[in-house]
């Protein structure tokens, strides 16, 4: 047996380090145990040809709780960013590229009416957002009241609603359960604004802009801020593994030891009580507490095991949604593409390949057959251009989420993959002729593949589907939503726990509340 620690934390993503310093700022010995070769989760910057290098999985940051990277002092530990507001440009063969920012049309023909209405639209939908955002700090209320402590949070969730005003707590209860579609059709004439707007609805989810919840969905994407405004899409410098280095640093300062290179292969249980995890070398590490950033079915089926769970939990646990259907795309560029209509000015803002809600649509369609997409529909971004220390000079970085590319597909991505690429391909060629010869090297992550390189189960960034079934006290399921599970000593901090995914680390901290609390 080697020494004893207060607390180990499986899983070095944002959430666990988060969590990990946070624990040893309130005077908990924690050990966090990685077992990649570095901390970061799928929140890490890569070679992935020589000379160029690319955010592995998650690219923009949006939703990082601007609490934690004040109290964590992230900027002192070398968070920085190489743009920290992207333009909204939408692309679409025969029609020059339509640039929004926020509520506002910076470029394109957009008439009158529909101006007035994106504003409208924009204001309403960042104010509905914030009763969202409001919640990510709060540990959730309980679905069962067995003290007066119980009804404040379910309180606070009311009143926050309830201070929207009449009018407005109307529209957000009729629309909040709607679908994307039906409310971007009732306020604009425009297809590339509902194009752009209903992307945000479905991107890495398991959802079409008719499938309910989708307004949901485009509201959490809203939650965010980035350096005080709401909803903006950041470039960190460096990549996305600086926000993770930000946070190892934070982390080490606060006295917490990270080891890499060690994967947990059993949670230890003794006399129904969590003791510690024991590692793939056969090395046991006791433990107070034990805190997991993996995804809840990695935890509480794989670590953990049923045996442990009562029968009921057991199979909430196992019909967890969490099937992912977003691929990754890394290209390494020989040269600058140039798009169809776009100025090059708006090269290096957030490009969306998404014309309209039927493109969407139809996109999503095979997805539910489990096939790919012919014609998917991507969010792309050249960091190189804001950010030269990704990419040779005079050359460039392409990365871009791809969907849709179900992580059940039809015939496996051994076969599927190659064919996949090329639909991939077209659809840029048409959009950025000659782009093709321009291609040095392509990396190509579907679901499968993050399931295996970053043990994220279904390839889900979000640990899980981000549903009204899957939120707040229903996440990851009921019985497990105040971040401690129902094994003594077992506590979730990760993205399958409530708030949700993204790069935010409100997870993290409230897991950390919880068990600092006792609780």
């Amino acid at each position: 047996m080697t020494e004893r620690q207060t607390v180990v934390v499986i899983g070095a993503g944002h959430n666990g380090l988060v969590c990990a310093t946070y624990l040893a700022r309130a005077g908990r010995k924690v050990l966090v145990v990685e077992a990649a070769a570095q901390p970061g989760g799928a929140a890490i910057t890569r070679e992935f040809a020589p000379g160029y290098r690319v955010s592995a999985v998650a690219h923009l940051l949006h939703l990082l709780d601007p609490v934690i990277e004040r109290e964590l002092a992230l900027a002192r530990h070398g968070l920085s960013y190489a743009r920290s507001s992207l333009v909204n440009v939408s692309l679409s063969p025969g029609r020059p590229a339509l640039s929004l920012d926020g509520g506002d049309v910076i470029a394109g023909e957009v008439s009158p009416a529909d101006r007035s209405a994106l504003q409208v639209h924009a204001a309403r939908m960042q104010k509905f957002a914030r009763v969202i955002a409001r919640q990510h700090a709060r540990v959730p209320p309980r679905l069962r009241f067995e003290s007066w402590h119980d009804v404040l949070p379910a309180a606070a969730v009311a009143l926050d609603i309830r201070l929207l005003g009449r009018k407005d707590m109307r529209e957000f209860l009729r629309i909040a359960t709607m679908n994307i579609y039906d409310v971007l059709e009732e306020q604009f004439e425009h297809a590339g604004i509902k194009g752009v707007l209903a992307l945000d609805a479905v991107l890495g989810t398991r959802l079409g802009p008719r499938s309910g919840n989708s307004v949901y969905t485009a509201l959490y994407r809203q939650s965010g801020s980035v350096n005080g405004r709401s909803g903006a899409l950041a470039l960190p410098q460096g990549g996305m593994g600086a926000v993770s280095n930000a946070l190892v640093s934070a982390a080490r300062i606060a006295g917490v030891e990270i080891r890499c290179g060690a994967q947990v292969e059993e949670i230890i249980v003794r006399e129904g009580r969590a003791t510690g995890v024991r590692l793939r070398n056969g090395e046991e590490l006791r433990a107070d507490r034990v805190v997991s950033n993996a995804d809840p079915k990695t935890t509480l089926l794989r670590l953990l095991g049923a045996r442990h769970l009562e029968t009921e939990f057991a199979r909430r646990v196992q019909q967890l949604r969490a099937v992912g259907t977003a691929a990754k795309l890394h290209l390494a560029l020989s040269g600058r593409p140039q798009f169809r209509g776009l100025p090059a000015g708006l090269l290096g803002e957030r490009l969306v390949i998404a014309p309209d809600l039927d493109y969407i649509e139809s996109a999503f369609n095979p997805a539910k057959y489990g096939e790919f997409s012919a014609q998917p529909i991507m969010e792309v971004t050249l960091p190189s251009l804001h950010d030269a220390s990704l990419a040779p000079a005079g050359h460039e970085v392409l990365s871009a989420v791809v969907q849709y590319a179900p992580y059940d597909l039809k015939g496996g991505w051994a076969a599927g993959k190659r064919p996949f690429l090329a639909a991939i391909m077209a659809v840029l060629e048409e959009h950025a002729p000659g782009i093709g010869a321009l291609v040095q090297h392509a990396e190509l992550l579907t679901p499968l593949d993050i399931e295996q390189q970053f043990g994220i189960t279904g390839g889900h960034w979000h640990h899980g589907e981000l549903a009204l079934d899957q939120f707040m006290m229903l996440r990851p399921v009921a019985g497990a939503a105040q971040y401690a599970t129902p094994v003594a000593g077992l506590y979730l901090c990760g993205a399958g726990c409530h708030p949700g995914g993204g790069i935010m680390g409100s997870a993290g901290r409230n897991a950390a509340r919880v068990i600092a609390g006792g609780r």
